[in-house]
């Protein structure tokens, strides 16, 4: 066999499909409302902002390559070992970390069949193979990820609550699956909307990861505090984990804006309390409302709802997607998520969330068909 005539790359990377994130715009609108991506509408707390700009002083300086302040920060938010802290560029480029520790060549990754795409784009980039487990009423089934464990399991994925469905899994269950996994796989709990949870059976996975050695728990600063721009995630583990994921990551992976923004977010207590307070209320508004539609919407516990339309010509979820778009609401199209009938919709402001139901009810009507 004759050498390559180029560099080739690993075999997993050339099976990866490129995330594609959520639209920003509709063309010809007057007004955007972008509910594509699961941000907050009420955007970051004005402390973080001040501290943001406040950083620009100091921009010819490395950052701290250890995050010291913003760990010490989050262990004192949430009760935590800051020495068990990683933080990193967003909790994807931890869940690449990740990968990249615990998953050699032919080694698999679970996730399942709604899960987050990143999951297998991080297990084939590093030359891992991908297994999913199949879903229960767009839930994760801890029976399911089971069966699907194999001597060569390396790492189980699991969004708790999962994007895109908005689906959660009762900390019981959660223990289920994690006392059901061999002491070498490790569980790792995405729990990137675990503060909208507003449910007595759910917890995000500090408690596992404190009792165990095989469970790890990444959060963000994405969604609630709406700092999404500045890529900024957090990683609770054993020390175990800690060095490993330490051992691999650049030395200065969060950048100092990033980091003076996270602090001063978690000192704003108040600004956090508003956020879920908006979604609390606009959640359940939003299902009951277009659920009276006649669409079936499945419950979700997070900050957007999955909306699922019917096959009938004219109604579909690619035909209302081109409506909501004419109006300004740019939802986010499913069919990488193999749910081609439904669109996701972020909670918005009051008066996105009023137009996008005023809409659906035009849609479904019949405005803007012969």
């Amino acid at each position: 066999m004759s050498a390559p005539k180029r560099p080739v790359p690993r075999a997993g990377v050339l099976e990866i499909d490129a995330y594609v994130p959520g639209r920003s715009e509709a063309p010809g609108a007057a007004k955007v409302f972008k509910l594509s991506s699961n941000e907050t509408p009420l955007g970051p707390s004005p402390k973080a902002v001040e501290a943001f700009r406040a950083a620009a002083a100091t921009l010819s300086y490395y950052p701290d390559g250890a995050a010291t302040g913003l760990r010490e920060a989050i262990g004192k938010s949430f009760g935590l070992d800051p020495a068990r802290i990683v933080c990193g560029a967003g909790s994807d480029e931890l869940l690449s970390l990740l990968a990249h520790a615990y998953l050699e060549a032919g080694d698999e990754a679970i996730y399942t069949t709604h899960g987050f795409l990143v999951y297998r784009n991080v297990t084939l980039g590093s030359g891992g193979r991908p297994m999913v487990a199949p879903e229960k009423h767009l839930t994760a089934d801890v029976d399911a990820i089971l069966s699907v464990v194999t001597p060569r399991t390396r790492i189980v994925f699991i969004a708790n609550p999962n994007n895109p469905t908005g689906t959660y899994v009762p900390i019981e269950e959660l223990r289920r699956l994690h006392a059901g996994l061999p002491a070498n796989v490790l569980l790792v709990i995405d729990a990137a909307y675990a503060e909208y949870v507003r449910r007595n059976d759910y917890e995000a996975g500090i408690e596992l990861v404190a009792t165990s050695d095989n469970a790890v728990m990444l959060r963000t600063f994405s969604k609630i505090y709406g700092l999404a721009a500045l890529r900024l995630g957090w990683m609770y583990a054993p020390a175990h984990v800690v060095d490993a994921v330490n051992r691999t990551r650049g030395p200065f992976n969060v950048n100092s804006p990033a980091m003076a923004a996270g602090v001063a977010a978690l000192s704003d207590a108040a600004h956090v309390e508003r956020a879920a307070a908006h979604n609390a209320r606009w959640l359940p508004w939003l299902t009951e409302e277009i659920g009276k539609l006649g669409l079936e919407v499945t419950p979700s516990v997070a900050n957007f709802v999955l909306i699922h339309f019917p096959r009938e010509r004219g109604r579909t979820a690619r035909d209302a997607d081109a409506f909501l778009l004419k109006r300004g609401l740019v939802l986010r199209r499913l069919e990488p998520y193999k749910l081609p009938d439904a669109l996701r919709m972020t909670v918005g402001t009051e008066e996105a969330n009023r137009l996008a139901v005023a809409s659906l009810k035009d849609f479904l009507n019949g405005a803007g068909r012969g």
